[in-house]
């Protein structure tokens, strides 16, 4: 018989950013939290290999509204403009909070931030920490606060099979995995906060457990989810064969870096008039068409950063050193790889999802505030502001609803077959798609339930590539060959019911 437990707070799912800076909003009013974590604290997600920074406007020439107007655009028409003007007004304030708790962001002789220039950005806002090593020193920071709060519970080594419900469909806990032991827990509010979905393509930059799990579970659960159609695909992974894939930061080209073809000619110029800083999916699109006309695509910060590169970008130059690549004087192999799902559990401003008793927060939430096309550096602020603001909330959550309904924990889907769907999903739901390829991979993904069960992750790759058929052009990270141009700007709202009945339901931007 599965143990049941109960606790008194919100139960966190996830223990990156988003899940952390939860857990301590949800207890500075008196409250208790428990988080659990997959794997040991600062592995297991992307927070902590997050390398640019946070973005903010920290700076005497920069302002909230300037950093709104720079995301709206990257975000190709479907921001929600109430929840990208909450997170630039409140974003400094963030960094700062970060700051206070040890985070040792890069500082100017006077105490100022230092700032580096990203894509897309119209100034220098993004906060780092040694060059390339921003999520690693701010999780630990965070981490470090977490584990000296009593008030905070953790258990690693602990991932949900199922979030329960009672009979009104309220979410009244979950059923987890605690040290390979099924135990059922009880509480008055659970918030998702378990990254995205890179795990679940065979080419990304995400730990290899963030494989949309938490946004499978919600859709299990009826939870209306936002936008899954649309990844983001960082341009410039280093090519060297590993997964996940190194990264190599967007940081480089706001240095100079230059993208070149393996005969030395930079070729951004073909594709954007901003060359290398053009938006993200200008530049993965760009790589991809180098790569697959054979004549591939490498980062040269020979001239831009050179013999600064182990002091500068100290993470990049160790994953490149390691491969036997020098990029002091070598240029870097580069690849488009799965860094970021804009899509999610749809939420309010609070992080509040469709069904009573669920938050969610960080990548897995789709609070409208990415739109398309993430802005580069806006994703550990979006953890931080929106994560506080679920805890907030969540905390506030006293009821526990009524008997949970189902019991039963989800199946896991088999490592073989979970590789295998790996490999269909950056084949036919990669930088380019078209109505073909999505259609060959709907049908695999279609058979893999009979065969498993509802696994989390399949259907999570199922809402993605179901929207992508679904969305009949291209519009930021989704990019359609066979509908290159753009149409209404509508975000995609739908149930896993939607899907299945053929009921995709869209509303319009505001």
């Amino acid at each position: 018989m599965t143990d049941r437990v109960t606790f008194d707070g919100p139960v966190i799912l996830g223990a990156g950013l988003a899940g952390l800076t939860a857990a301590l909003a949800a207890v500075d009013t008196g409250g208790k939290a428990l988080v659990l974590s997959p794997t040991p604290l600062a592995t297991g997600c992307s927070s902590a290999w997050a390398q640019g920074g946070m973005a903010a406007a920290l700076s005497d020439e920069d302002a909230p509204a300037l950093h709104a107007a720079d995301t709206i655009a990257a975000g190709a028409g479907l921001c929600d403009p109430t929840a990208v003007e909450l997170l630039t007004t409140e974003g400094p304030a963030a960094v700062r909070a970060l700051a206070a708790l040890g985070a040792p962001f890069d500082r100017q002789p006077d105490g100022g931030f230092v700032l580096s220039l990203e894509a897309a950005h119209a100034k220098a806002r993004v906060a780092r920490v040694g060059g390339d090593g921003a999520g690693a020193a701010i999780m630990a920071a965070v981490i470090a606060t977490v584990r000296a709060t009593p008030a905070v519970e953790v258990r690693e080594n602990a991932r949900a099979r199922r979030l329960l419900q009672d009979a009104t469909g309220r979410v009244v806990g979950l059923i987890a995995e605690i040290d390979g032991a099924l135990v059922e827990i009880l509480a008055p509010a659970v918030i998702l906060a378990t990254g995205g979905v890179g795990g679940l393509y065979a080419v990304t930059t995400t730990p290899a457990q963030v494989r949309g799990e938490g946004l499978g579970l919600a859709a299990l659960a009826g939870a209306e989810i936002a936008d899954p159609e649309f990844v983001q695909f960082h341009p410039t992974a280093i090519d060297i064969g590993k997964d996940p894939a190194p990264l190599a930061t967007e940081a480089l080209r706001g240095e100079g870096a230059i993208l070149r073809d393996r005969d030395g000619r930079a070729f951004m110029a073909d594709y954007h008039p901003a060359r290398e800083l053009a938006p993200r999916d200008v530049v993965a699109r760009a790589i991809h068409a180098e790569r697959a006309a054979g004549r591939g695509a490498f980062l040269d910060a020979t001239q831009a950063v050179g013999a600064h590169f182990p002091h500068e970008f100290p993470a990049v130059f160790a994953a490149c050193m390691g491969a036997g690549i020098d990029p002091r004087v070598q240029p870097i192999p580069v690849t488009p790889a799965v860094h970021y799902h804009m899509g999610g559990v749809a939420t309010d401003l609070d992080g509040r999802a469709s069904l009573p008793g669920l938050y969610a927060a960080g990548e897995c939430a789709s609070t409208g505030v990415q739109g398309a096309n993430r802005l580069a550096s806006n994703s550990l602020l979006e953890a931080a502001v929106f994560g506080a603001r679920a805890g907030r909330a969540a905390a506030a959550e006293r009821a526990i609803g009524g008997e949970p309904v189902s019991l039963e924990p989800l199946p896991d889907l088999p490592e073989a077959a979970l590789q295998t769907l790996r490999k269909a999903m950056s084949r036919d739901a990669g930088v380019i798609r078209d109505a073909e390829g999505l259609e060959r991979l709907a049908t695999q993904i279609e058979a893999l339930e009979p065969a498993y069960g509802p696994c989390p992750t399949v259907v999570a790759a199922k809402l993605i590539v179901r929207a992508a058929l679904a969305r009949q052009e291209s519009r930021g990270g989704h990019y359609r060959a066979d509908f290159p141009a753009t149409a209404l700007p509508e975000r995609t709202f739908v149930t896993l019911q939607d899907q299945e009945t053929g009921r995709a339901v869209r509303y319009a931007a505001e």
